[in-house]
């Protein structure tokens, strides 16, 4: 491809709304264009991109013995209705009427379309398994779309639904998939983490989350480096504590901390460590209110509380409510004689000696002790979140946290479509049974922006061999005024175009500063130069985007040399 026959576009500074990198640069590169809230424009250097990851993707789907088909974008209420969704999907679900008034949405997913194919169309355990297989452009909502194609409303996604005659079958196929993704991810070239995940709204029982390692991921991911262990924060069990809780030491005391509510500040202020603070949370659940107690230094997961079944529906109770509870305003409440419900993590309940609110303004106490000060915890479970250097869960090592930014997730959703929509098959003794389903989806447009926030530098994007827009740029230096420059710059692009070369020659009659310029911006991992001067001593310049310096090679061979160097085959 020429330049003169493409289409690039590149900013010198990205609009003042872009935040992350990975939306700057698609702006500044030219490989998207806003249209509106979280509404974008593939442009051609972009769409080249965004086709190379649906090639890998479709690739080693159809290697995995998926079956690709492709559903409406558009879907009545009446399947929604039937799995009892059509309410509970939230404001995310555009919804449309047609001109009849009846009700449609905008699909933000396909479970209910696939799992009404296979109602229609498999009758017999023989015809299973089955995997579906989609790339289509969804629509969500989003209340706050932000970061470009990372959190836009209308994205490109990839999603597979497999139906199985039992468990076993389904087990086995999710290890297909899981081992798919793998492969896409590699010869993606992204550094990603699969980790295990909660379900959360598509429902089902086990879950697999993706991930391409960033520090400007959304989602914390918790991993032990001496082993495979890998979690979503949502879902990380850390250890429980086996050492004995602490013996009582000391008398309780009330402390006065006016003015001072933060459990670091009153460490701080009390000259204990923060791991001796024990902070207390306010919820109400089926009309009633429950105390939460963390230590100090740890967060609430809220995952891990809604699995609690009598606080599934949980939230936090408000200001008016812990007054008339506790007549004490929140930052000072504490368990010392509520009489209200605990809940205490894991970690708090061996705890001794602690320190926590007194339920009056400015004070607190110290040396609390369960048993002794305050009624053991009727309850006790897992609800925080797990922390660097927290023991992992296989008891091999020490758990780390790092970013990552989700690209991929895989269910097992078990009956929960097909016992709603009554999705059955015969199986051998003829008996009717709701098929066993799995789903597995990809965010294609979404990958091409974690890639960028993973793999960039300050002139620009550095995508791998495999996902940038051409594999190599060829930039010639006067070719519109030196006859023998031009004469090898043609010879060469036409031996590579020959040989199956993914090459743009840039052939604007532009400065080599603004074409070198460009080129990096985009992403093009690797460039030959050719000039006047290298073609006297019989060579060219060649540079790989993350060399440092460029370095002089024969012209002799030059084809066999790329094809190694880009991967070409």
């Amino acid at each position: 491809m020429r330049v003169s026959s493409f289409f690039i576009s590149t900013l010198k500074e990205a609009p003042a709304e872009a935040e992350l990198v990975s939306h700057k640069l698609m702006l500044r590169a030219g490989l998207i264009r806003r249209l509106g809230s979280g509404l974008y424009t593939w442009m051609p250097p972009g769409l080249k991109v965004l086709r190379k990851v649906e090639h890998i993707v479709r690739e080693e789907m159809d290697k995995s013995g998926a079956v690709e088909l492709l559903m409406p974008s558009v879907q009545p209420a009446e399947l929604w209705q039937e799995t009892g969704r059509w309410d509970v999907f939230g404001p995310q679900m555009l919804k449309i009427k047609d001109r009849h008034q009846r009700d449609f949405c905008f699909g933000p997913t396909h479970e209910e379309v696939i799992t009404d194919i296979a109602r229609r169309e498999i009758k017999s355990y023989r015809q299973l398994p089955l995997i579906f297989y989609q790339i289509q452009t969804k629509f969500r909502d989003e209340i706050r779309p932000r970061f470009g194609v990372m959190r836009a409303r209308e994205f490109v996604m990839k999603d597979a639904y497999s139906f199985h005659s039992g468990i076993a079958s389904l087990e086995k196929t999710y290890e297909i998939m899981h081992e798919a993704y793998g492969r896409i991810f590699t010869r993606l070239g992204l550094r990603f983490r699969a980790v295990t995940a909660d379900t959360g709204a598509i429902g089902g029982s086990g879950s697999h989350e993706f991930h391409v390692l960033a520090d400007s991921g959304e989602d914390a991911i918790v991993f032990c480096p001496d082993s495979d262990y890998a979690a979503n924060i949502e879902l990380a069990a850390p250890l429980q504590p086996v050492k004995p809780r602490e013996a009582a030491n000391g008398v309780m005391q009330k402390v006065e901390t006016a003015g001072i509510k933060t459990c670091r500040e009153v460490a701080s202020a009390l000259n204990v460590s923060i791991e001796q603070t024990v902070k207390t949370l306010a919820v109400i659940a089926n009309g009633e209110m429950y105390l939460l107690l963390l230590r100090g230094d740890h967060q609430l997961n809220e995952t891990k509380v809604r699995k609690i079944p009598f606080l599934a529906d949980f939230r936090l109770a408000n200001e008016a409510e812990i007054l008339a509870e506790t007549r004490c305003l929140p930052g000072y409440i504490g368990p010392v004689g509520l009489g209200l419900p605990l809940v205490a993590d894991h970690t708090v309940a061996v705890m001794g000696n602690f320190v926590c609110g007194a339920n009056e303004e400015g004070y607190h106490l110290s040396a609390v002790n369960f048993g002794r000060d305050v009624k053991q915890p009727d309850h006790i479970f897992d609800i925080r979140n797990a922390v660097s250097g927290d023991p992992s869960p296989d008891g091999r090592g020490r758990l780390e946290i790092c970013r990552g930014i989700e690209v991929g997730h895989i269910f097992q959703l078990r009956t929960k479509y097909s016992e709603a929509m009554k999705a059955g098959y015969l199986d051998e003794s003829g008996q009717t049974r709701p098929m066993e389903m799995g789903c597995y989806g990809i965010g294609v447009s979404r990958i091409v922006a974690a890639a960028i926030e993973q793999n960039h530098d300050e002139r620009g994007i550095i995508f791998s061999a495999a996902m940038a827009p051409f594999r190599i740029a060829m930039i010639p230096i006067g070719m519109k005024k030196n006859a023998q420059v031009k004469a090898e710059v043609e010879k060469l692009y036409a031996e590579m175009v020959n040989a199956g070369i993914d090459v743009l020659l840039d052939d604007r009659d532009e400065r080599p500063g603004v074409m070198f310029s460009d080129m990096e911006l985009i992403g093009i991992p690797y460039r030959i130069v050719i000039g006047e001067r290298g073609l006297k001593e019989g060579s060219i310049e060649y540079q790989g985007r993350r060399d440092e310096k460029s370095r002089m090679v024969p012209l002799q061979g030059i084809i066999d040399f790329i094809k190694r160097k880009t991967g070409e085959d």
